[in-house]
């Protein structure tokens, strides 16, 4: 039996780290989708076309270095609204989607275009202020030199785009459980999801 949990949401909202413990705790695997376009993100800046980079992704381009810098995610978010790398990569999310056992899959529209028959969906928010922060934390500990109102430009950049995009824009779907992860711990958020999907395994 598979049992899809669909955890969707905007960058640095926390959507990762709960896709992880959430996958943990029910002991399935875990897809963060997002690695899928900043896998081709990177092909694309390397000079490779990203609609055939898309068509020839393997799991294996999901773990190469660099995946996490600031320039593969303005990359990715570019290479996302291009209908043509999205049509490519659904397969390979649907296809993880129906493991047995289940399975979590984080992104912008799992909920909503992946897989709109999950078993349990999510959308995980915060603030553009406080996700900016987070990321700006997260940057400056890599040992990264830039400015928070650089970093808040570039959530809310991220953000326009993500939602505003023609082709399977960014928004929960309408049976989605709401996590808005502003003024919670890590621990709290966590516990918010988990108790959602087990009310959704019944």
């Amino acid at each position: 039996m598979s049992f899809t949990i669909a955890i969707d949401g905007p960058a640095a909202a926390g959507k990762g780290t709960i896709s992880k413990a959430v996958a943990a705790h029910f002991n399935v695997p875990h897809l963060d989708t997002g690695l899928l376009y900043r896998a081709v993100g990177l092909k694309m800046l390397g000079g490779v076309d990203p609609i055939d980079a898309a068509r020839a992704l393997r799991p294996e381009d999901l773990e190469v270095e660099g995946l996490r810098t600031a320039e593969v995610a303005q990359a990715a978010s570019k290479v996302a609204v291009i209908p043509e790398v999205r049509a490519a990569l659904l397969d390979f999310q649907r296809v993880f989607a129906r493991r047995a056992g289940g399975a979590v899959l984080d992104g912008r529209d799992i909920g909503t275009v992946i897989c709109p028959e999950a078993e349990a969906k999510l959308f995980v928010t915060a603030s553009a202020e406080v996700r900016a922060q987070r990321r700006f934390k997260e940057l400056t500990e890599q040992g990264a030199a830039t400015e928070f109102d650089t970093v808040l430009a570039d959530v809310r950049a991220r953000d326009e785009r993500d939602m505003n995009r023609a082709d399977a824009p960014l928004k929960p779907a309408d049976d989605a459980v709401l996590v808005d992860t502003s003024t919670m711990t890590i621990d709290e958020a966590v516990a918010a999801a988990i108790q959602a999907v087990d009310a959704k395994r019944g």
